[in-house]
């Protein structure tokens, strides 16, 4: 009795909506299986308390749960397993929403739900429902209110999939997302790389560099959105698994044509004795069952074929539906591969100029060199002057102005001729 009062203890508990538009409508949460949570720990079939044994993968999560027929917006309270035989996802799945670990953006088509990775998004959808999981962001707050505000405001004759729905939404929350940081990432390094190029700085680089690791990283992640919804559009298979409405429609019409078929072989078997003679008067009406079974089958088959054909046309809705945010996607890149392009530019014309400064300095090295050793003659003739030796030169009037004038001219030839030189090799310019 302890154990069944236990079980029956909802594991799901709702708690009070969000302040959404005063038309939101509020629903009860929906009834999900239940089981057995105690607060001091695990107990065991045999009635054995462990009151410091934690129950493995019992943590719950807030998810914020949009339903597609009343347009109600409701926080809920589900552990992972639940999650898993709600919308019945592999645990890996459900991994790739763990706001804890950082992965790629992803869309994945499953049986019953899409799972939806899309930056601040990470939502499951279903043919009913919007499994939203809860977060600060104030993304996922604006994804459920417009969520919420496009299904009551639905137009008449627009008759798109719930699901496809909530995808373009996260479609178009995403792109807006990346697009907005795109554009402020552009009104930031333009001025500060035309700031660089007149004014090459220890400081003006490092923003430079700080700016372009950013850019590498936001290139990045609009690639993978990119290419996500590229993959998607090429895998015809991937797009009809998408179309949750009409395999729910299928599977509720086969049960109910499974139904009919199990109660008429019911019937048939009970309105016919095992052991009654086969009169040639009945033979009419065995073939009159054969038709009936036959005209059955036919429609069934005809309403599969007509599935098929519905099933192609969401396919194509879905596949310009994803062709337009592709395009968007693809604008977003083409803004991030330009302003690359231009810290590139930039780049190039720094080395450029630094470059032509490099050159100008050892032309001067080159001059300074020259000079140096033009000078150096004076040294070795005040040198030679100097030794301690007689000669007529000290005896002649203005021997030592004659000496410097001599000196100085060839001097200065030597000069001279070195310049002549290093323009004939092209060292220097002309």
């Amino acid at each position: 009795p302890a154990m069944a009062d236990a079980v029956k203890q909802p594991l799901l508990h709702h708690q009070q909506p969000y302040a959404y538009p005063s038309h939101a409508a509020s629903a009860s949460s929906p009834a999900l299986p239940s089981v057995a949570s105690f607060a001091g720990g695990r107990r065991f079939p045999g009635g054995l308390d462990v009151p410091n044994l934690k129950k493995r993968g019992g943590g719950t999560r807030s998810w914020i749960r949009v339903e597609a027929a009343t347009a109600s917006v409701q926080t809920l309270e589900v552990d992972k397993a639940t999650m898993m035989r709600r919308c019945e996802l592999p645990a890996r799945d459900l991994r790739l929403l763990d706001p804890l670990f950082v992965y790629p953006s992803t869309v994945l088509g499953r049986e019953r739900a899409i799972v939806v990775n899309l930056e601040q998004i990470r939502c499951v959808i279903t043919a009913d429902e919007v499994l939203l999981l809860n977060s600060l962001d104030s993304y996922v707050f604006q994804y459920a209110a417009e969520l919420q505000r496009r299904l009551l405001q639905r137009a008449e004759g627009d008759e798109l999939p719930f699901e496809f729905r909530a995808l373009e939404l996260a479609l178009e929350a995403a792109c807006s997302f990346l697009d907005a940081q795109a554009a402020e990432l552009e009104i930031e390094a333009y001025p500060l790389l035309d700031e660089l190029t007149s004014k090459i700085s220890t400081l003006n680089l490092e923003r430079v560099r700080r700016l372009k690791s950013r850019l590498v990283a936001l290139t990045r992640r609009v690639q993978k959105v990119r290419d996500e919804i590229e993959q998607l559009m090429d895998d015809d298979g991937d797009m009809a698994e998408m179309y949750l409405t009409e395999k729910k429609m299928r599977m509720e019409s086969s049960s109910v044509f499974g139904d009919q078929s199990l109660a008429t072989f019911n019937a048939a078997a009970a309105g016919t004795s095992v052991s009654a003679p086969v009169s040639p008067v009945s033979s009419p009406t065995e073939s009159r069952k054969l038709e009936k079974t036959y005209s059955l089958c036919r429609s069934r088959h005809d309403s599969v074929k007509s599935s098929d054909n519905s099933v192609t046309e969401h396919i194509e809705e879905l596949e310009m539906l994803l062709e337009a945010y592709f395009v968007v996607i693809d604008s977003t890149l083409n803004k991030l591969t330009s302003l690359k392009e231009y810290i590139d530019d930039t780049e190039d014309f720094i080395n450029i100029q630094l470059d032509n400064v490099r050159n100008q300095l050892i032309q001067f090295e080159l001059l300074l060199t020259t000079a140096t050793f033009v000078v150096a003659i004076f040294g070795v003739v005040a040198g030679v002057f100097g030794m301690n030796f007689e000669t007529d030169v000290f005896s002649i009037q203005n021997a030592f102005q004659w000496v410097l004038i001599i000196t100085g001219v060839v001097g200065a030839f030597i000069f001279c001729f070195f310049v002549w030189f290093f323009k004939y090799k092209r060292l220097m310019p002309l």
